[in-house]
């Protein structure tokens, strides 16, 4: 049985292994495939049988001309890259990794939140560059510093990762609001749940953990800044379409909003005409919250526990029944 990785890269630059997933069949692992040119796609899957996706679209095109093709798995949650209808269609099971970065993309919402209350990578920066030893005073901040006690964290999404992100927050002596269309327990131990204008007005920071669906996509709008306090910080490590981001640049740029901690945007990799690149006290990273070693390492234990599964006859994971 052949087994094709179209783009292992970013699952596994190195530090990570494929070895169980070769013990299942015949792999080849690509770290790269073009994400515009379906022949690419199409060469290289060929004749096999599980193919595994990161970001390489699977479409209707690449699907007809490689009938071989039984099982496709992503090594991520998300499965819009895959023309999963259609594949249902033929009869091929698409499966994805439906947790693996509770635990790592929480945590990255509250970093970004603590770098913008203390700039601790400038004023490290600002110590090795002499900064400190030519300060005529014995200590010296660039920034205003914010102490996050007893202020208002709104979360808006409060699945499993937004919780995580809120009993952190918590942990920080923050009150936690939390909007979300189907509140529960767990949710209810950590934060109140409020109607999203209850959230808007009353938070001090805003957290974006919500999918997207239609219904959210631009929820950090013009017209929903308008509605936050003056000087909100906005967090989005989710999806970069919910935020209208010519929105929230000029929000940034006349104060409205203090500052704004982003770990994805609209398009990826970000467009040199970004309006969020050039607007003031806007903390953008490379879509690597779900990055780390241990986050990765849960991927591919469930990939290969997913192909095991097909293999078996028996498909887990799978998100078109």
């Amino acid at each position: 049985m052949k087994i094709v990785v179209l783009d292992g890269y970013t699952e596994n630059p190195g530090d990570l292994s494929w070895d169980e997933l070769g013990k299942l069949g015949e792999l080849t692992v690509y770290d790269r495939t073009s994400l515009t040119d379906e022949d690419e796609a199409i060469a290289r899957i060929g004749d096999a049988e599980i193919v595994f996706t990161n970001k390489t679209p699977i479409t209707k095109k690449v699907i007809d001309a490689c009938p071989n093709m039984k099982f496709i798995s992503l090594l991520a949650t998300g499965y819009n890259v895959v023309d999963y209808v259609y594949a249902k269609e033929k009869g091929i099971p698409v499966t994805n990794v439906p947790t693996y970065g509770t635990a790592s993309v929480g945590q990255f919402a509250i970093a970004l939140l603590l770098e913008i209350c203390h700039h601790i990578g400038h004023h490290n920066e600002s110590v090795h560059a002499g900064n400190w030893e030519n300060c005529i005073d014995w200590c010296y901040w660039d920034y205003p510093l914010i102490e996050l006690d007893g202020k208002t964290m709104g979360i808006i999404g409060f699945g499993r990762i937004g919780q995580t992100t809120g009993k952190i927050a918590k942990a920080m002596g923050m009150k936690v609001l939390a909007y979300d269309n189907f509140p529960n327990d767990f949710g209810k131990a950590i934060a109140e749940y409020v109607d999203l204008d209850t959230l808007l007005a009353q938070s001090d920071v805003i957290a974006v953990h919500c999918p997207l669906f239609p219904e959210t996509q631009g929820i950090i709008n013009k017209d929903n800044i308008a509605k936050m306090k003056d000087g909100v910080i906005i967090l989005n490590n989710s999806r970069g379409p919910l935020v209208v981001e010519q929105d929230l640049a000029d929000a940034l740029n006349s104060g409205k909003v203090a500052a704004a901690g982003l770990d994805v945007v609209s398009t990826e990799p970000i467009h040199g005409d970004n309006p969020l690149l050039k607007a003031k006290n806007c903390i953008i990273t490379p879509h690597i919250s779900w990055a780390p070693k241990e986050s990765r390492q849960r991927i591919m234990d469930c990939a290969v526990a997913n192909a095991k599964a097909y293999i078996d006859g028996a498909p887990i994971n799978v998100v078109n029944k």
